[in-house]
């Protein structure tokens, strides 16, 4: 009979791809229905421990073997994260990608959520900080797209302006003249 941990191992060879390696602590769970979660924690340590799997935050966990994304894992792990809230892309980060602000915090990305505010420490994979908002997703969803590598609403030029006045961010760093050819 295989142990619990060669049978996450051979489920994930199974499961995981290159689009399809981060995993939440619930989608391991269905895995092992006979488990109870203390057990199934202790399941996960092991499964760090040993390499099978990496720790990304807590809760969700990234299949070594096949990760390729470098540059996308914290916004697919913040997709995960707050699947059940409305979240875009905005703020700094926003801004960074369409070249207004020069200087950005490397492995630090910035998103509004309905969520309540919180910064997720992803060990050396940076920090996902999710802003609150009050706004309704039908109030600005005609200055959001969707951006399918990132599994994410992103912001335009003008709403992430919007955000950055709306949360009192520092906008030093913003290049007024550039900002204006997109508003």
């Amino acid at each position: 009979m295989m142990q619990p941990l060669q049978q996450l191992g051979m489920a994930l060879r199974t499961l995981a791809d290159s689009e399809h390696y981060l995993f939440t602590q619930s989608d391991l769970s269905s895995l092992f229905p006979q488990h109870n979660p203390a057990t199934l924690a202790v399941l996960l340590s092991r499964a760090v421990h040993s390499g099978v799997l990496q720790r990304v935050c807590r809760g969700i966990y990234v299949y070594p073997d096949v990760y390729t994304n470098h540059g996308l894992l914290l916004y697919h792990s913040a997709a995960r994260l707050r699947a059940s809230e409305f979240n875009y892309i905005s703020l700094e980060s926003a801004l960074s990608d369409a070249g207004i602000i020069s200087q950005l915090p490397l492995n630090w990305i910035t998103l509004m959520s309905s969520g309540r505010n919180r910064i997720v420490d992803c060990g050396t994979w940076g920090h996902i900080e999710f802003i609150h908002t009050r706004r309704a997703a039908a109030a600005v969803a005609p200055l959001l797209t969707w951006d399918t590598r990132c599994h994410l609403w992103r912001a335009n030029v003008s709403l992430a302006l919007q955000d950055m006045k709306y949360t009192r961010r520092n906008t030093d760093l913003i290049d007024w003249e550039v900002a204006h050819e997109f508003v």
